[in-house]
């Protein structure tokens, strides 16, 4: 084991969950670069291990504590000297935690990401907001947002994800309350960057070789109401289109009550913003909508699907839904599979409910059996599984923008187009020529696999921006 002091510890992380947690942990890991931990991103060997966890749901809980369980081992064996857990199953479970896996050394909740470098190098305690557990274990715990009166900042972030790509977090925090999520309980109220500062964010995203940003937070399309940006999340678009060096904008995370008709149009006007929307509509049966408390109907969310296709057509559509949702019938779930065959979604994610006992939804009457949850869930990925493969093996023969997105085996390289996004999408893969991680490349598609499309070259590249 390294012989570093516990002065500057070498450290390794684990980031699990969503983008916005991984931003998170890139924030975090740019902290302790800054204060001189060598860092790894991958849980190798080092001085201090960091967690940074999910939870969201009870799967992202026990998959974060298996993790936990197998630090603590390797811990106890000496390969490691000090686990630290950050993130959203800090804020949600605390000190239950502890007493799962007591080998834990420091906890950081989501509201005080800053105090980190204690956490790792066991350093004084934050002015007095930190409290000492028994066994001189350090927790960083706090119900409100203290980096929201600084002007919060994701900036000097220690990047995980490729180069070429980059996740911005434009909120913080949801207001929807809708009845099965646990977000507003853990992350807390809704609260925006200021465009500027998301400008600024951008822009040192791209001299560190960005092409493609992400927009992400808990409910993108409420952008800028609580800091009064009366432009909103159409505004914004507006503003990040003028960056120069700027390839992809790409959307995500879009609440549909919210989508309103300027938005759809800035998405339209904007040459750099792609013709993709991340949007969760959760279910489509009216009594259900209205018992998650989506404030959302059938007839409205067709209404808007239909816009978005008619203000742009070929936009890629992608959704989530629930399925076993407390009280949902056998008549309500077949109203929702047969919505999801006659749209025909570019892509499709379910999620069997997950009793939540702290949400209105967790306290609810008629809760369904596991297995019919998960039997539901099948049915639909099993409708939409045919329904994608059929789209994918329509492209063949178009003409298609891709940027690389890893480098070359046996001469394929993976890629996207622009209505892939990183990690939750389908893939397009590249054969003939070569090519560096970030290039735009002018493809043809020859063909697909499964979900997966290939397609060889046609053009010349763009120059990669340095």
């Amino acid at each position: 084991m390294a012989s570093r002091s516990l002065k500057s510890p070498s450290v390794s992380l684990i980031s699990l969950g969503c983008p916005k947690n991984l931003v998170d942990s890139e924030r975090m890991l740019g902290m302790l670069a800054e204060a001189g931990c060598p860092v790894s991103a991958d849980g190798v060997a080092a001085d201090v291990l960091v967690v940074n966890t999910c939870g969201f749901l009870a799967a992202s809980r026990d998959e974060a504590l298996g993790i936990l369980r197998d630090a603590a081992a390797r811990k106890n064996s000496g390969e490691i000297r000090r686990i630290v857990v950050a993130g959203c199953l800090v804020q949600r479970d605390g000190q239950r935690l502890v007493e799962e896996v007591p080998e834990i050394d420091a906890l950081v909740g989501v509201n005080n990401r800053e105090d980190i470098v204690r956490a790792v190098t066991n350093g004084a305690a934050r002015r007095g907001k930190s409290k000492k557990a028994a066994g001189s274990r350090d927790i960083h715990l706090a119900e409100y947002h203290p980096l929201k009166q600084a002007g919060w900042s994701d900036r000097s972030r220690l990047r995980l994800t490729p180069q070429h790509y980059a996740y911005v977090r434009i909120s913080e925090g949801c207001d929807q309350k809708c009845t099965f999520c646990t977000i507003p309980s853990i992350r807390g109220p809704m609260h925006c960057k200021t465009p500027a500062q998301l400008r600024a964010e951008c822009e040192e995203l791209i001299a560190d070789g960005a092409r493609e940003i992400l927009l992400i937070g808990q409910d993108t399309s409420s952008y800028g109401r609580d800091i009064g940006y009366e432009a909103g999340l159409a505004g914004l678009l507006r503003e990040l289109d003028t960056l120069d060096d700027l390839k992809w904008l790409r959307l995500m995370y879009v609440y549909p009550t919210e989508v309103s008709d300027a938005i759809i149009d800035a998405m339209g006007d904007c040459e750099r913003v792609v013709k993709y929307i991340d949007m969760p509509l959760q279910h489509i049966n009216d009594r259900v909508l209205k018992a998650m408390h989506r404030r959302v109907n059938r007839r409205e969310t067709e209404t808007l699907l239909k816009k978005l296709r008619k203000r742009m057509p070929g936009v890629a559509i992608r959704t989530t839904f629930i399925s076993g949702f407390p009280g949902e019938t056998e008549a309500e779930f077949k109203e929702l599979l047969e919505f999801v065959r006659e749209f025909e979604f570019d892509a499709v994610g379910v999620f069997p409910y997950s009793l939540e006992p702290e949400t209105p939804a967790g306290r609810m009457k008629l809760q369904l059996e596991d297995a019919e949850k998960e039997s539901r869930a099948s049915a639909i990925m099993e409708l939409q599984q045919g329904i994608a493969f059929k789209r994918a093996a329509g492209q063949r023969g178009r003409s298609i923008e891709v940027v690389i997105d890893g480098f070359g085996r046996d001469g394929v390289y993976p890629a996207r187009h622009a209505g892939q996004a990183p990690d939750i999408d389908s893939s397009t893969f590249v054969e003939g020529g070569e090519f560096d991680p970030g290039a735009f490349v002018r493809v043809r598609c020859t063909g697909s696999r499964g979900y997966d499309l290939t397609a060889r070259p046609v053009g010349e590249s763009l120059p990669i921006l340095r």
